[in-house]
């Protein structure tokens, strides 16, 4: 992460603040991507082997008043590269912005989602692409910060963040599907428990969640539920386990109503020094059905 410090008069437009505090950060990645099954060359331009990449720059700008409260936003210039179906130039996001004080936080406009930011919903984070994340058990089914479109940006996205030692309370509200969520996490012991619940106009979307999470000797274990409407249930069981002191495997298995099968998947990442590293990963079943991906490739964060 690189930090900037602006202490202009045209940055600052009230008295009392000292200066703005600004944030860069983000990773790049670039790879192969192998999906079985897949014609080699269809209408729609989609290849069984492509080469696979992302650049996300992400951007975080606060400011504190005189009272103590810290005023920020965050925004993000994404492109990405996959296949015919995935090619994006690099834009901005939607914008979410913020207030906070001591554990309390209220966000606005690109809002990151009760069950989006509940733990548990991303105990792995698999390969350099991340293979459909099917290991998200609330299935993307509710608000969540959109890194290359508006998100609840327009749609009165807000929410509500409180923590104060091991526990967090997570509350968020969008227009026009009426979504209200919420979600509370504790952490006792080493283990988090979260429950997250949501009410919505959009009968596929989430109703409930829940998820623990913890380490069983070397590994760390996460089980996640989520009822998702009337697509029925999701269940996950995902791990991770170091290999040496510069190796991690992560691997999961997830079954969906909505699924003739069930999911599996094994990924790699090796750490290169400086932030970068060497990434890759299989997957089949799930969202996939009969076909499987494999993806190799490298990420560096800075």
């Amino acid at each position: 992460m690189k930090k900037v410090l602006f202490a202009t008069t045209a940055l600052v437009a009230t008295a009392g603040v000292a200066a703005a505090d600004v944030t860069f950060g983000g990773y790049g990645r670039f790879g192969v991507l192998y999906v079985s099954n897949t014609p080699d060359q269809d209408a729609d331009g989609v290849k069984e082997f492509n080469v696979t990449s992302r650049f996300r720059l992400q951007i975080d700008a606060t400011a504190e008043s005189d009272a103590g409260v810290t005023f920020g936003a965050r925004v993000r210039l994404e492109g990405e590269e996959r296949d015919a179906a995935i090619d994006r130039r690099p834009e901005f996001n939607g914008v979410r912005l913020f207030a906070r004080t001591g554990g309390f936080e209220v966000g606005v406009g690109n809002i990151f989602g009760a069950l989006e930011f509940m733990p548990g919903m991303y105990p792995i984070d698999l390969g350099l692409t991340g293979h459909n994340y099917d290991y998200t058990a609330y299935n993307f089914r509710g608000d969540a910060y959109s890194s290359g479109g508006l998100g609840s940006s327009g749609k009165n996205g807000v929410e509500m963040l409180y923590s104060a030692g091991d526990l967090s309370v997570h509350v968020s509200y969008s227009e026009p599907a009426d979504r209200v969520a919420a979600h509370i996490a504790y952490t006792w012991n080493a283990w988090t428990f979260a429950l997250g619940g949501q009410d919505s106009d959009i009968p596929s979307d989430t109703e409930w969640a829940a998820s623990v999470g913890g380490s069983i000797g070397p590994v760390d274990v996460t089980l996640a539920y989520a009822d998702n409407g009337i697509s029925g249930d999701h269940v996950v069981l995902a791990g991770r386990f170091d290999v040496g002191a510069a190796t991690n495997i992560e691997g999961y298995i997830a079954d969906a109503d909505y699924w003739d099968d069930t999911g599996y998947g094994i990924d790699f990442n090796h750490d290169l020094g400086g932030g970068t590293s060497l990434r890759g990963g299989v997957s089949t079943g799930g969202s996939l059905g009969d076909e499987t991906a494999v993806d190799f490739g490298v990420r560096f964060n800075f």
